[in-house]
């Protein structure tokens, strides 16, 4: 259904959405964190870690932040709220921990600092995992939202579920959402 504007120029839905993604293109880098979360890894061995890393550069966008920390909910909580009061970070994207083991703790480490939820990520990647993985989807948490003007995504530990996430959501949609998070100003 049109939407009626001023001066009587109507504007589709989907023509709306260009112009808006029009505006969003003008976000031309984003500044990215990305966090490893693991008992396990190293930076040597951290293949996710670097698998973003290397999508979002070779995208455009600056690597600002990179850590690893332990399944650990208050080592990770400390890392977070460094990088959600850093000016230096737009997005943060956490890596691993986000399972149904005693140990995957990132959902509850993370979660309670977002003010809002983008259920939709969630439920896309899980959708996108099924036709990839099967069932096995279902253990997935990953999810994504907004806290403090900053998008934080929390992606499993899987270095070809990170290409999938990367691929098929955030990098299609990462400056239009900085672009509406952060007022329409970025």
């Amino acid at each position: 259904m049109p939407i009626k504007m001023r001066g009587d120029l109507e504007m589709t839905g989907s023509h709306s959405h260009q112009v808006h993604r029009t505006h969003a293109e003008s976000v031309k880098s984003v500044k990215c964190a990305v966090l490893t979360i693991s008992d396990t890894r190293t930076e040597e061995t951290d293949i996710s870690g670097q698998l973003i890393r290397n999508f979002l550069e070779s995208e455009g966008h600056f690597v600002t932040r990179y850590q690893i920390v332990r399944d650990n909910v208050w080592q990770v909580r400390k890392v977070l709220i460094s990088w959600l009061t850093d000016d230096e970070v737009d997005v943060v994207i956490a890596t691993g921990s986000t399972g149904v083991s005693p140990r995957d703790v990132s959902i509850e480490a993370i979660k309670p600092f977002l003010e809002k939820n983008l259920e939709g990520f969630g439920e896309l990647f899980r959708f996108l995992s099924y036709n990839e993985i099967g069932s096995a989807a279902l253990m997935s948490r990953a999810f994504a939202g907004v806290a403090n003007g900053k998008i934080v995504f929390c992606l499993p530990g899987s270095p070809n579920a990170c290409q999938l996430a990367l691929q098929k959501l955030i990098l299609p949609e990462l400056r239009h959402l900085v672009w509406t998070v952060q007022g329409q100003r970025a």
